[in-house]
């Protein structure tokens, strides 16, 4: 890291180092042209074609990095800004749309808490203790509050364990009465015998900025860049042949961004049409211009756009 002294002229992007954020990252960058090489065992690599250091870095890090100005910009999961709290000293420049995950009470299904104030005074075991700290607080005054034990040693407090790692096993060990933790498919917390009672936060992938970024213009620069990475993950370019007696119709059903690029043929009775439209549901798309006569339709991927 001692190399980062000697890169006054670059800009530091921090990018997770592993986990379930660190390919998805690696595909972004490549989508945005942000070329360089790592070399192994090493968590800098310098971008060849932007002035640019990439940083790699704890997911659990990177925020509070960006958020005291040691790196410009990086990428993320809300949760783990949460966790650092470091809302109000980053910007959030953009949502990702992957690593989409919820945070959540988890307790057992059989004999387990029905509702989060049954766990109060109980151990909850997680690697998430900023957050669950301040959730679980509240839920202790609530409970308080409503059975007049507030402000007295009567008051039931609950304890949090701290796990780094595999914390769905804390009930079955007999380490806790409940546990806080991300739940993305469900397929885990299920196989370790226990359901979601509440979400705290749902949380994806975002990319952050620093308040006072060492290089402003390089930073729209990647967003953009990124940008457009994302709005191309969502849309495909189709091209079809219409009569022109149906292009309002043809108009209606590929709108685009703004509007449809509408093109003449050497037959003036027809008009060839291009538009943007919504991957999810470009199947239905293409069955709805067929069905008004559309003939020669064409789908081509988007690598990345502007929009």
């Amino acid at each position: 890291m001692e190399l980062i002294k000697d890169l006054p002229d670059r800009l530091l992007f921090a990018i997770p180092k592993k986990g379930r954020l660190h390919s998805a990252c690696l595909s972004l960058l490549e989508g945005a042209d942000i070329q360089f090489h790592r070399k192994n065992r090493l968590d800098i690599a310098l971008v060849k074609n932007l002035p640019i250091a990439l940083v790699f870095l704890p997911a659990g890090d990177i925020a509070k990095f960006v958020g005291e100005g040691n790196v410009d910009l990086g990428i993320t999961g809300q949760d783990m800004v949460a966790e650092a709290e470091a809302q109000d000293k980053i910007t959030e420049i953009l949502e990702l749309g992957f690593g989409k995950c919820r945070l959540c009470v988890q307790v057992p299904v059989k004999g387990g808490a029905a509702s989060v104030d049954d766990l109060v005074g109980k151990r909850i075991a997680t690697s998430f203790e900023g957050v669950s700290k301040k959730f679980f607080d509240e839920v202790d005054a609530k409970v308080a509050a409503a059975n007049g034990t507030a402000g007295t040693d009567a008051q039931k407090k609950t304890e949090l364990v701290f796990v780094s790692g595999s914390v769905e096993a804390a009930c079955a060990l007999g380490l806790a009465d409940g546990i806080v933790d991300l739940v993305e498919s469900g397929e885990t917390m299920q196989a370790a015998g226990l359901h979601d009672i509440v979400t705290i936060l749902s949380s994806q992938a975002v990319l952050l900025a620093s308040k006072k970024p060492s290089h402003p213009e390089l930073v729209q620069t990647i967003a953009g860049r990124i940008k457009g990475v994302i709005a191309a993950q969502k849309y495909v370019y189709i091209n079809y042949n219409v009569e022109r007696k149906h292009l309002k119709e043809a108009s209606i059903i590929t709108p685009g961004r703004q509007a449809p690029t509408v093109s003449p043929l050497e037959n003036p009775e027809w008009v060839a049409v291009s538009s943007m439209v919504l991957k999810n549901n470009v199947a239905q798309t293409m069955d709805d211009l067929e069905a008004i006569g559309a003939r020669d339709i064409l789908l081509f991927a988007i690598q990345n756009c502007r929009v």
